[in-house]
Order: structure tokens, then sequence, then C-alpha cells
């Protein structure tokens, strides 16, 4: 068997000598490699972070005229700017959200199911409950919730007024 020492000498970095000809290679760092080129898009589930890119949701859906008696579940996603997959978890979860169905098997979502869901997104997404924590929350006091609900939307108004009238001065 041979030991390390009868090996023969391997040098571990090899330099080459290039002829005055040629200009040597430039050093590239892997910094200016990354930078040149466009950001790869990520594959996958988006994360929460880059799903939820509206802080304001709740705001703006507050703007939206819910004028139909009905709503599908895509139209809803829609909205809430969400898989249609989430919403039927949440459905499937919550016991606040009860959809009718059609014959087919259609989810049809009421003005009440959609103010039920804007809770349910408020606890979750914005309040950053897990959804045990926002079942046990609905189920303590739902009234309670959905009033201090209720409240920090008006209270959402009355800065965004206070903001638009300070940048009027």
């Amino acid at each position: 068997m041979a030991e390390i020492n009868d090996l023969p000498n391997i040098p571990s970095r090899i330099q080459v000598q290039l002829p005055p000809d040629i200009p040597p290679p430039l050093a590239v760092s892997s910094q200016s490699v990354t930078a040149s080129q466009p950001p790869q898009k990520k594959r996958g589930r988006k994360s929460l972070k880059e799903v939820s890119d509206d802080p304001d949701l709740i705001k703006t859906l507050e703007t939206v005229p819910l004028d139909k008696q009905y709503y599908s579940i895509s139209e809803v996603a829609t909205m809430f700017k969400v898989n249609t997959s989430l919403i039927r978890y949440w459905e499937n979860e919550f016991d606040i959200l009860q959809p009718k169905k059609n014959r087919k098997g259609d989810r049809l979502f009421r003005q009440e199911d959609i103010q039920h869901l804007k809770l349910i997104y408020h606890l979750l997404r914005e309040r950053k409950y897990t959804i045990e924590g926002a079942k046990q929350k609905l189920k303590e006091d739902r009234k309670l919730a959905a009033r201090n609900f209720e409240m920090v939307q008006a209270l959402l108004k009355v800065k965004g007024f206070l903001t638009e009238l300070k940048e009027q001065l």
C-alpha cells in the first residue's frame, strides 16, 4: 500500500505564462456578474411578503361597490389578490364562511361572506395571526373581533383624511 509521502509532488496551484502579445484575463468578481444579469424569477410559491405587497388592501376593498348579490370564487379571489385554493382552504378552516353552492357545486359568495373574508384576511395577513390563533379569536368573541376590525378601518379612514388635509396645507 502506498503512503502519502511516496506519491509524487503535485503542485496545488499551476501558473501559466502568457505570451506578451496576449492581454491578461480580466478579473471578474461574482458581484459584477450578478449585477449585470437580470434578476431571475423564483420558482414555486410566493412568500407572504411578496403576495401581500398592498398593505392597504382592506381599505381599497371598502371602496369597491358590492352591487351584485352573489360573487364567484374567482371574483372574490381577485378582490383579495389571493388564489382560489386559499379561499377554499379558508372555507374549510373557518366556520363563519358559508358560501352558497349551486347544483354544479360552484361557490357563490354573498356580501356577508365577503365581510367575513375581510375579517379573516385582516386577522391572518395584517395582524399576522396563525390559522389556529384566528380561529380561537373568532370563537372567543366574533362580535368583538368584528367591532375591533371596523374600528381599525374607521381610524384608517380618518388617518387618510387627515393626511390629505395636511398635504393641502
